[in-house]
């Protein structure tokens, strides 16, 4: 879970659903799965926290300005981001945990905007601690009839995959620089 916040293309949505059927096989323990599927997440936030915060706005803007074909983003974008988040803050880190990659990112503008570590951490943990036990309940309570849904899942989640890097592709291909 701590690789799914610090390298994005790690698929947690395919971890916790295997941890959770390991649970139910009785490899684990569910309370313990859920746990350590939050803690390892919010850890894996940090980093990226961090870079906010050491960056700012100016030094997020900077890297959108000099890598914006590759990170597919404007600094207008960073400016309209900064704006939400002061808004939209707190709820933006709750429900941007539900989010795949949202999850990973949303910790960038915390960081940037100075959210308050207590605050950050705590919404963090409330989303985090939401979509880390529903994935869980899906594998335990799909029980052995996870193998089964893992035969059609598994083909699934790899085309998801090529779709989004296929759309990442599109997007650096397609890229316009931003006019001053």
């Amino acid at each position: 879970m701590f690789l799914e916040n610090v390298f994005p293309p790690v698929p947690s949505e395919l971890i916790m659903p295997l941890a959770g059927y390991l649970a139910t096989r009785g490899d684990m323990n569910i309370l313990f799965v859920v746990f350590a599927g939050t803690i390892g997440s919010l850890l894996g936030t940090l980093p990226w926290y961090y870079l906010g915060k050491r960056l700012g706005h100016d030094g997020v803007r900077k890297l959108a300005s000099r890598h914006g074909r590759w990170l597919t983003m404007h600094p207008s974008d960073i400016d309209a981001a900064s704006e939400k988040f002061k808004r939209h803050g707190k709820t933006s880190v709750l429900l941007g945990r539900l989010i795949p990659t949202v999850r990973t990112l949303i910790s960038v503008p915390a960081g940037v905007a100075n959210m308050p570590m207590g605050e950050f951490l705590l919404f963090s943990a409330i989303g985090t601690f939401v979509w880390t036990t529903a994935f869980a309940m899906a594998g335990y309570l799909l029980g052995q009839a996870y193998e089964v849904v893992a035969d059609y899942v598994d083909p699934v989640s790899t085309a998801v995959l090529v779709g989004l890097i296929s759309l990442y592709v599109y997007r650096v291909v397609t890229f316009k620089e931003e006019r001053t």
